[in-house]
């Protein structure tokens, strides 16, 4: 009988000091004393990367380019070193593997590549000798040769992809255990989730709950990889967890999967004109500046004159505003911005056809005396731009009225 395989991936506070990697260590030994295959991933210590980034930044470097990318990488790289130091300690058979030296093969801009292959023999060669590779993840090497970077949180997607290349499943170590209905420092009455869809997962993660890597849900659904979040921090056996899974498999038992948020948020909109001429100014203009833009509303009056307006993250909104002015002038459409903002979103795929869902809502709001500056949907989410004053309120009104804290666990 084949072995089962498995990917652990730990994160900077699994990896923070040589304690807390024993402990991680004595998960992976454990899972080996199973009998499986099993490879890790490995993230930087915590705290490893800004100390890093704030060297290169010193000495002119900055993020985007290539030497930058270089120092960056070197963090997961120690992790690596460290935990296979461990694992030996513990009696285990280990190997460090970095970016370069397996390869994993990436593209694209430093501090954003992709990850177009991975040479999975090495890895298939060290897990049936019964020795575990600790994959440095976070990076790759271009074609060029040199080291590039994935991006925040891209050792999830490192995990994700190792697992993809070598037929396993994939559990995430990081500080919490599992994926929760709200922020529990928010809201203490969250409770843990037992399963979440790939979908409803993807808009967690994409609104601001910080478990989980968009881009690793992304590959793991695309590859069909089973993901599990886990904690690396109860003792070694003991932690529970949560299961990103398909919808198909999720048993409707929840319209409402989570509650999640994004703080310092602005609101930046154009008045007048026709609508696809504010808009198309707007969103070019945004475009070539490089500004992500997050929630957008248009409305056109049989009158004539249009309101287009989008959000954007607060840190941008100077440079959205810088971006915008000129043409808007010129054009003479009126600008107007607002700041002191934060999103709201109510995230399920129980959310598809339910307008009762967004009557709740707005209900909430209305009872906290919360004012909605803007609404985004889709078929599995519900967002809304609130005074950032209020964003507790908010957050712990909506998890009551959609009884989350009696969600399965």
């Amino acid at each position: 009988m084949t072995p089962s395989r498995l990917v652990l991936k730990f994160g900077g506070t699994s990896m923070a000091n040589p304690e807390r990697i024993a402990h991680s260590a004595s998960i992976v030994a454990a899972e080996v004393h199973k009998g499986k295959q099993v490879a890790v991933v490995v993230s930087a210590m915590a705290g490893e990367t800004d100390r890093l980034l704030g060297a290169a930044e010193s000495l002119g470097g900055g993020l985007g380019e290539v030497e930058t990318d270089t120092v960056l990488a070197a963090g997961e790289q120690v992790s690596a070193a460290l935990m296979a130091l461990t694992l030996k300690q513990q009696g285990l058979k280990a190997e460090a593997v970095t970016g370069w030296s397996l390869p994993i093969m990436v593209a694209g801009s430093p501090g954003a590549a992709k990850i177009t292959a991975i040479a999975s023999e090495p890895l298939n060669q060290m897990m049936q000798a019964g020795t575990v590779p600790v994959v440095a993840g976070y990076q790759g090497i271009n074609a060029e040769g040199r080291l590039a970077t994935l991006g925040r949180g891209g050792a999830d997607l490192s995990a994700a992809a190792v697992a993809a290349v070598v037929g396993a499943e994939c559990d995430i170590y990081t500080d919490v255990d599992g994926v929760f209905t709200a922020d529990p420092g928010m809201a203490p009455e969250a409770v843990r989730v037992e399963r979440i869809g790939h979908d409803a997962m993807l808009e967690l993660a994409a609104m601001g709950a910080k478990v989980l890597q968009t881009r690793s849900v992304e590959y793991a659904k695309a590859k069909g990889v089973a993901l599990r979040v886990k904690s690396s921090f109860l003792p070694v056996g003991k932690s529970r967890g949560t299961e990103i899974t398909p919808e198909v498999e999720i048993a409707e038992k929840r319209i409402v999967s989570g509650v999640a948020y994004v703080r310092d948020q602005a609101r930046l909109s154009i008045h007048g004109g026709e609508g696809p001429d504010a808009a198309q100014l707007l969103f070019t203009t945004l475009g070539n500046a490089g500004v992500d833009v997050d929630m957008i509303v248009q409305a056109c009056a049989r009158s004539g004159g249009a309101v287009v307006e989008c959000s954007v993250a607060g840190r941008d909104l100077p440079r959205a505003l810088a971006a915008v002015e000129v043409g808007a002038q010129t054009r003479g459409f009126e600008m107007r911005s607002e700041t002191g903002l934060a999103k709201v979103s109510v995230v399920g795929a129980g959310l598809r056809g339910r307008a009762d869902v967004a009557r709740t809502l707005y209900q909430v709001m209305a009872r906290q005396g919360v004012a909605v500056r803007m609404t985004a949907t889709s078929e599995i989410k519900i967002s809304v731009l609130v005074d950032a004053d209020l964003l507790e309120r908010a957050v712990r009104a909506l998890h009551t009225a959609y009884g989350l804290e009696a969600a399965q666990t």
